[in-house]
């Protein structure tokens, strides 16, 4: 009988170990998911970030959304980059928060490189750059208001842990950055009037 009793305890213990195991597996598969996502998005950003610095522009365009695709035209988007080319030298990135939920993830990043025209100097770009997953596949929407704005209002619990934010553009002056966003909106606008 105490042979019973001793087994049917073992076996009882055994069970609550093996649940108590199995939920902790399934507490912990949820956030390895994530961080595997967050990765892969991580990962997309910098060989964007790559392929804008090694001038490789048809690749660059795969990464657009498909609804960036619908509004430009691959022959438009690698047109308008080779023309910008001359005056800009990429340096480096760096990635700050990288955060994802289903099929949307936002990188927090900052872009470092020379700009040689119209005026030569150190620039950053600081932006948060949005992606989506189309077709398995992490895609960006960096600073592009129009795909963004919209895949924000349809998802409003990301939209206000994460808000849209302009890119900001610094200039070195005296070793210390300045920012200079507004200024260049408004040389852009004078350009285009």
């Amino acid at each position: 009988m105490m042979n019973r009793k001793f087994a049917f305890a073992a076996g009882l213990l055994a069970a609550i170990f093996l649940l108590t195991t199995a939920e902790s597996s399934f507490a912990t598969a949820a956030p390895a998911r994530v961080a595997a996502s967050e990765a892969e998005a991580r990962g997309t950003v910098e060989r964007a970030f790559q392929q804008l610095k090694g001038g490789d522009y048809n690749s660059l365009y795969e990464v657009l959304p498909s609804a960036s695709q619908r509004r430009v035209t691959r022959e438009r988007f690698v047109g308008a980059l080779e023309r910008t080319r001359g005056m800009y030298e990429l340096d480096r990135l760096e990635i700050g928060t990288v955060r994802v939920a289903g099929d949307l993830g936002m990188v927090d990043s900052v872009v470092y490189g020379r700009v040689r025209a119209p005026f030569a100097g150190e620039a950053k770009i600081v932006a948060r750059q949005y992606l989506v997953r189309e077709g398995g596949r992490w895609r960006v929407t960096t600073g592009d208001a129009a795909t963004v704005r919209p895949l924000l209002a349809t998802n409003p619990a990301f939209a206000k842990k994460y808000p849209f934010a302009q890119p900001r553009v610094y200039l070195k002056r005296d070793n210390r950055w300045v920012d200079v966003t507004r200024e260049l909106g408004g040389l852009r606008r004078r350009a285009t009037r």
